[in-house]
């Protein structure tokens, strides 16, 4: 698909909507790069949230068995018939992804690995992230393009400013890592700030015994950042979240973003 004369031509009279986030990228070389590293294979089945005019959508049915793709706005649906009228393996669902039923969704198709890649809208990037976890939708891989500051976020490592509950939660999960920046330049209509592309990788986790402490414990560590343990986890077992921390060379007055991933599943796991 010649992104920049079909597509362009097609969107200089779309009425762009601010509250869907709609910022769509035009550097094909850029979406190549994506499409490339995530390592698609003719035996993946591709989610897509946010399609846009379906620049990445068509390149990722040029690599993927199938891709489907949800898109809130309806309005776009005359342009995505145009630029992916070639595209036989190709589902657009016009509902809004936070209320779709996903299992249900891909119950039909045949795949080997199950993919994310998509140009995240800004104003909900956690929230996709989290319903994909929250439904246990087993993705081997997510690539998304994210706002600089939050991808930051989702990749940061403990005794960084960025390391937050999010840091921690995504970490359970996935391997993320950084897959390149985005200037803000290569967007239809310009965003005010630059993206960066991260890739999650699904990882073996430790076993918990119990996922809800787990999660609780790691929020409520970082309930206050500024403030350490001891005063965050007032409402815990302190002698023997103390007793674990020691193991780590760590106290109560360590703050949350002093510990790893590990050290929140060992005190979690011995917590009743």
């Amino acid at each position: 698909m010649n992104y920049n004369n079909k597509s362009k031509k097609l969107l200089s009279k779309f009425n762009f909507k601010k509250k869907y986030g709609q910022n769509f990228i035009t550097d094909e070389n850029i979406i190549k790069n994506i499409v490339e590293k995530s390592l698609i294979s003719k035996d993946t089945l591709v989610i897509e949230i946010g399609p846009g005019a379906g620049a990445l959508t068509h390149m990722l049915a040029t690599y993927a068995k199938n891709v489907i793709a949800y898109e809130i706005d309806e309005s776009l649906k005359l342009i995505l018939d145009e630029n992916l009228s070639d595209c036989d393996n190709v589902e657009i669902i016009y509902k809004d992804f936070l209320n779709a039923d996903i299992s249900n969704d891909i119950k039909k198709y045949e795949y080997k690995k199950l993919y994310v890649i998509a140009n995240l809208p800004y104003y909900i990037t956690t929230p996709i992230i989290m319903k994909i976890i929250k439904d246990e939708i087993d993705v081997d891989k997510m690539v998304v393009m994210v706002q600089k500051e939050v991808g930051n976020r989702f990749k940061a490592k403990p005794n960084t400013k960025e390391y937050n509950s999010l840091s921690v939660y995504l970490n359970y999960y996935f391997d993320v890592k950084k897959i390149l920046d985005v200037s803000k330049n290569v967007f239809i209509p310009k965003p005010n700030v630059d993206s960066i592309v991260v890739e999650f990788d699904k990882k073996d986790r430790v076993k918990l015994k119990d996922s809800k402490i787990f999660f609780d414990l790691v929020k409520d560590s970082f309930n206050q950042k500024r403030k350490n343990l001891k005063n965050n986890l007032k409402n815990y077992d302190l002698n023997k979240i103390e007793s674990i921390l020691k193991k780590y060379n760590l106290d109560l007055t360590s703050r949350a973003e002093q510990l790893s991933i590990d050290v929140f599943i060992d005190i979690a796991n011995n917590l009743n």
